[in-house]
């Protein structure tokens, strides 16, 4: 069974969205704030996080940045009512894998927390796999009908990031941090050109795509 926390400081949509995932099989854990949030975490296994923004003591994009800092990789989807477009970015800048705007339909809720778990899954078991195209942590390759390109470090891991969570916005500095490290003195131009290889090689698979965000980053989409 999984475990989900909900940081949630509204008493009666916490006891809300405990019920409607008890009720889909998850074991729910809660916080009122990022702090008690944090605790939990520290004493029991969480596998995704469902987060308010607006919370005391310590707020969703506070709580997201502390763990993304601590190496903490599971799903994060942020709930909020703020709704404008540099709040959204906010938050996938800070390290959230979904976002959901107040008031919030329960049924969509429970299609992203299944859709969040599967990707958070296909990352631990390092392959992917996109109609007959497997691509292999393991070996940094892609295969397709029986044949197997192998791949630099740095455009697999850039490639396998991207494919690991399709539509999702990744901005340069997210990549460069998580790929290249918080200390590497390359800058984001390095982003553009490992992803402009990677089109080089994949340009007649018509299975997935690297769709330039302008004024974001990249995110992927699969095209089967």
């Amino acid at each position: 069974m999984f475990n989900i926390l909900v940081a949630e400081d509204d008493r009666n949509l916490q006891k809300l969205m405990t019920a409607v995932l008890k009720q889909n099989g998850y074991n729910v854990l809660t916080a009122k704030d990022g702090i008690e949030a944090l605790e939990i975490l520290d004493k029991s296994h969480v596998d995704l996080i469902i987060s308010d923004i607006m919370m005391p003591n310590m707020d969703g994009y506070s709580l997201t940045r502390s763990l993304r800092k601590s190496n903490y990789n599971l799903p994060i989807l942020m709930v909020t009512a703020k709704e404008t477009f540099e709040d959204k970015k906010k938050g996938f800048i800070v390290g959230t894998d979904d976002y959901m705007v107040k008031p919030i339909d329960m049924d969509e809720m429970i299609l992203r927390v299944a859709a969040l778990l599967r990707r958070s899954r296909i990352v631990n078991e390092k392959k992917l796999l996109i109609g007959n195209i497997e691509i292999n942590y393991n070996t940094l390759t892609v295969s397709k009908d029986k044949e197997a390109l192998l791949l630099p470090k740095k455009e697999f891991y850039l490639l396998f990031k991207l494919l690991s969570y399709p539509k999702q916005i990744f901005t340069r500095q997210q990549l460069m941090d998580e790929i290249w490290g918080m200390d590497s003195e390359a800058d984001e131009r390095t982003v553009d050109v490992h992803i402009k290889r990677l089109r080089e090689k994949f340009e007649n698979y018509d299975e997935f795509e690297i769709v330039t965000v302008r004024g974001l980053g990249y995110k992927a989409e699969i095209k089967i």
